[in-house]
C-alpha cells in the first residue's frame, strides 16, 4: 500500500511541475522583437495605372505599385468612382475595408467591370473615372481616352475585385478569362 501512494505522490508532484517548467521556459526564452503591421502607403509613393482591356472598353484592369523602400498597405479594395456619379464601383466579393500589404517594390492588381451589358437604356456616360488605392487618399483621374475607351465610358452598375498578386488573378475574380496582354 505504501508504494502505490509514494507512486501516486511522485506522479502528482510531477504533473503538477510540469506547467511550472513550461512557464519558466517560456520566460526564460529569449524574447523576440514584435514586428510592427506596416502603416498605410504614403501617396507620394504609390504609383496607378489604369487601361481599357484591348477587346473589351468596358473592362478596366488597373494597377498599383509601392515605389518606396518599405511595405506599407492599401485598403484591399480599389475605390472607384465615375465622373460626376455618385458610388462606387463595388467589391467582388462583397465585403468592407481592410488592409492589403504592399511590399516595396511590388505590385497589386484589380479588374473593373464598368457596364454589364453598354446597351442597356440605364447606362449612364461620363468623360474619366477615378481609381483611389485607399479611400482617404483622393485617387488619380483617368480619361476615358486615356485608358483607350472612346470618348466616353459607359457606366452601369460597376464592380471591382479586391486587389490581386496577379492580373490573371483579378479577371478570373470577375469571371473573365485573363488575357496576356493587360492593356497597361
Amino acid at each position: 500500500m505504501r508504494f502505490r501512494t509514494t507512486t501516486a505522490l511522485r506522479t502528482v508532484t510531477a504533473v503538477c511541475a510540469a506547467p511550472a517548467a513550461a512557464a519558466a521556459l517560456l520566460l526564460s526564452a529569449p524574447q523576440s522583437r514584435a514586428v510592427a503591421a506596416p502603416g498605410p502607403c504614403p501617396a507620394g509613393v504609390l504609383a496607378l495605372r489604369a487601361a481599357a482591356a484591348p477587346a473589351d472598353a468596358s473592362v478596366v484592369r488597373v494597377r498599383v505599385t509601392n515605389r518606396g523602400v518599405r511595405a506599407c498597405t492599401v485598403d484591399r479594395v480599389p475605390t472607384v468612382t465615375f465622373g460626376d456619379l455618385d458610388g462606387a464601383a463595388l467589391p467582388v466579393p462583397a465585403g468592407g475595408s481592410g488592409p492589403y500589404r504592399l511590399g516595396p517594390g511590388r505590385t497589386a492588381y484589380a479588374t473593373v467591370r464598368t457596364v454589364a451589358d453598354p446597351a442597356d437604356p440605364q447606362v449612364r456616360r461620363v468623360d474619366a473615372l477615378t481609381v483611389s488605392a485607399d479611400s482617404a487618399d483622393p485617387g488619380r483621374t483617368f480619361t476615358a481616352a486615356r485608358l483607350g475607351a472612346g470618348d466616353v465610358i459607359r457606366v452601369w452598375e460597376p464592380v471591382t475585385t479586391w486587389w490581386h498578386r496577379t492580373q490573371a488573378a483579378a479577371d478570373r475574380a470577375l469571371g473573365l478569362q485573363p488575357s496576356t496582354t493587360s492593356g497597361l
